[in-house]
């Protein structure tokens, strides 16, 4: 079982909405499609599930070529953010609807709706009309639907975006057991960077409609291929800032300034681009945490177990994340230490070099 995109595009009255794409996808992991709104997630989702037409390419679904077919011909199943129930069924024949469409046998589809309904903690409320339910409720009798199905794809479309934390939280954690086992590919589409890391599995990094890099997902969170993938495997967003590598010195400024690591050494003398993530930027000097910064805090956030401030570093708009409470004041110059172990260096093309 696969799905594979041979060089699918989209395009809209001229605009381009996806552009050349070639993946190819594999059931028993989850398959993160990572992206900022618009970067064109949901436009691909609606590709390889028949809902838009392609303006070029191939969608191979278990060896077959599904390109030209509707999605009602396709055997998958798609969840949107959204809480997309009948509103005049109830719970278990909102559950039921794609087996009796399908023409399965009244007693099986039974045995199915009380499993799926059973996976995702409904069975107390199969009688109930999808208003009677909380979002959270309406959101796993969706999910359960998907399940019943029994589908050769399920593309999971930012899901868990309208429910509250804990729920999201609750919900996130039980999706890679609820698909395990059952054979299909999975895509899930999300914007957090976070959420990827928690479901594992393989993810395609997107912007401006394009994937810029696919792998394995910690893989890609270790070692972004471009500036462009790192930016889109960060939030809040990374820090960067041109530096210049002279010897064995990486020189950010004048004043900051810093011995290069082993890998950064190696490389050719001249300009580069330094990345670095918010939460290897803290407000406390530690062993790792080495290199002193200064700067003029801009924004302050507090969400109760993190720190975010947003500074001003020589110009370039920078942020810390750490943990606990720090105390921040908007318009004072604060003290930050970075951990150079975690800078990315980029080359002037973008690519990463170290």
């Amino acid at each position: 079982m696969s799905l594979e995109l041979k060089n699918v595009s989209k395009r809209v009255q001229g605009i381009t909405h996806v552009k050349d794409t070639s993946l190819t996808l594999h059931p028993g992991h989850f398959n993160v499609l990572l992206g900022e709104t618009g970067a064109g997630k949901t436009s691909l989702i609606k590709l390889m599930a028949g809902l838009d037409n392609l303006a070029s390419g191939q969608i191979i679904l278990n060896g077959k070529d599904v390109s030209k077919l509707t999605a009602q011909k396709r055997n998958i199943s798609l969840v949107h953010q959204f809480f997309v129930n009948y509103p005049h069924m109830s719970v278990f024949d909102n559950i039921a609807s794609p087996l009796k469409i399908g023409g399965v046998a009244k007693s099986e589809i039974e045995g199915r709706v009380e499993e799926a309904a059973d996976l995702m903690k409904l069975k107390p409320f199969l009688g109930r009309r999808p208003h009677e339910l909380s979002g959270g409720q309406q959101q796993r009798t969706a999910l359960a639907r998907a399940i019943v199905k029994e589908s050769d794809a399920v593309f999971l479309d930012e899901p868990l975006a309208n429910l509250d934390y804990k729920l999201r939280e609750e919900l996130r954690d039980q999706l890679p057991d609820l698909f395990a086992g059952r054979g299909a590919v999975v895509v899930y589409a999300t914007s957090e960077p976070e959420e990827a890391l928690l479901l594992g599995g393989h993810t395609a990094l997107m912007t401006d409609g394009n994937v810029v890099q696919f792998g394995p997902t910690a893989d890609i969170y270790r070692k972004p291929k471009d500036l462009d993938a790192a930016k889109v495997f960060s939030n809040p967003p990374i820090n960067i800032a041109p530096v210049n590598k002279q010897g064995d010195t990486v020189v950010l400024t004048d004043e900051i300034r810093w011995k290069a690591a082993e890998s950064v050494a190696r490389l050719k003398d001249g300009p580069y681009t330094l990345a670095i993530r918010p939460n290897h930027v803290l407000p406390v000097e530690s062993p790792s945490h080495t290199v002193r910064l200064e700067g003029h805090v801009l924004v302050t956030e507090l969400s109760g177990s993190e720190s975010s401030a947003h500074f001003d570093l020589h110009g370039h708009s920078w942020v810390s994340l750490s943990p606990g409470v720090h105390p921040y004041f908007v318009g004072e110059v604060h003290t930050f230490y970075l951990d150079p172990s975690h800078c990315f260096f980029f080359a002037p093309d973008g690519e990463l070099v170290a």
